[in-house]
């Protein structure tokens, strides 16, 4: 044999593989002929793709050790220029750009789609945690095949086209010579194996569409758009693959009496002018029961009576927020003869028959604070 293959490429001829690979891809550093344009260098090159592309394919490689010459269909190893029968050009590409590209037949079990579902909960809910019952249609893996895909006393059979590789190549023409490019097996898409008789139930895809139930714990202090993670809980991958995350994203209702702000909740009660001057006592229900809202005398419309530690609680770290009630005062704009009799009785013992009022200047809109502004005021 005129060609050493082994001492083209500097190794041993009980290299593996990944050796061989390596010893390829630094030679081709220093000899492709876009770094180094010598002529002698180009006919190294060519001597370089010839070796490599029969000592990593495994039958060309065993022909070899055997004797014989796996390039003699193709026109001997110089044939066509310095890319002559390169069967693996992406390495070429790997050797100055240090990428790979995976090879070989790609499996039939995937990793499952995350899902997500909305979830409706009332405020006290939100407030102190709780547990919920949830529906869920996710993909699960099939019975009847458990997920192989093929139907019951069958298998998978390897590809008769790719012969189990997962790819098929073909032969091209390019300004480094013939290239050999790789492209999925169109027969069995990639993986390697056909399934000639699918499961019935699930059509060869290895999951089924299923609704179980699942019990959530909701902790306290979500709030609108909070996502609880469920891992392992979403769609089975194919090929009965690991199943994906399942996210729960909270959705908290209207209370009728609250508003939420935070941690906070916020509520207004009406009162009449006379309660606000007098003082009284409003019944208020809290989330933690009934209570007594003490309005103090001379309260004034606008006023804020805070109840500390009656909001939600804080999803992160201790406490709660607060509840803060908001005042009205609603002056009577009908009053009957005996009613305003009695008001003007009580304007005169305070001496405010005739109320001048007191002016203070008002608050300037955002156009006057600008024109103040360029005016140097």
């Amino acid at each position: 044999m005129a060609t050493d293959y082994y001492a083209v490429l500097g190794v041993r001829r009980d290299a593996g593989q990944d050796e061989i690979k390596k010893a390829f891809r630094r030679l081709a550093r220093e000899l492709h002929p876009d770094v180094n344009p010598d002529p002698k260098t180009q006919e190294r090159f060519k001597e370089i793709n010839a070796a490599y592309e029969v000592l990593s394919d495994p039958a060309k490689k065993q022909v070899y050790d055997l004797g014989g010459d796996p390039l003699s269909s193709q026109g001997g190893a110089g044939a066509g220029g310095f890319g002559a029968g390169f069967g693996n050009f992406s390495d070429i590409m790997d050797a100055f750009f240090g990428q790979s590209q995976q090879r070989g037949p790609r499996s039939r079990t995937r990793r499952g789609q995350d899902a997500m579902i909305r979830l409706d909960i009332e405020l006290d809910e939100a407030a102190f945690g709780t547990t919920k019952d949830l529906q869920v249609d996710t993909a699960v893996t099939c019975g009847t095949c458990s997920g192989e895909g093929a139907a019951p006393g069958t298998a998978a059979q390897t590809c008769d086209m790719c012969r189990g590789r997962g790819e098929v190549s073909q032969v091209t023409r390019s300004f480094l010579g013939q290239v050999m490019t790789s492209r999925p097996c169109p027969q069995c898409q990639g993986f390697g194996t056909v399934v000639p008789t699918p499961c019935p139930e699930c059509a060869g895809d290895g999951r089924v569409r299923s609704r179980r139930t699942l019990t959530v714990k909701i902790p306290a202090g979500v709030d609108n758009g909070t996502r609880i993670q469920l891992a392992g809980e979403g769609e089975v991958g194919p090929g009965g693959g690991p199943a994906g995350d399942l996210y729960v994203e909270i959705r908290e209702l209207p209370h009728p009496t609250f508003q939420r702000r935070g941690d906070d909740l916020h509520c207004t009660v009406t009162i009449p002018m006379t309660a606000a001057s007098l003082g009284t006592k409003c019944p208020l229900e809290t989330l933690d029961g009934m209570e007594e809202i003490d309005v103090r005398p001379g309260t004034q419309s606008g006023q804020s009576i805070p109840l500390h530690q009656r909001g939600v609680t804080h999803l992160r770290g201790g406490g709660r927020g607060d509840l803060i009630v908001h005042v009205e005062v609603i002056t009577p704009n009908k009053l009957d003869a005996a009613q305003e009799d009695l008001l003007r009785q009580l304007a005169k013992l305070r001496g405010e028959e005739r109320p001048t009022g007191h002016f203070q200047p008002g608050q300037q809109g955002l156009f006057s604070r600008l024109k103040d502004a360029f005016n140097g005021r």
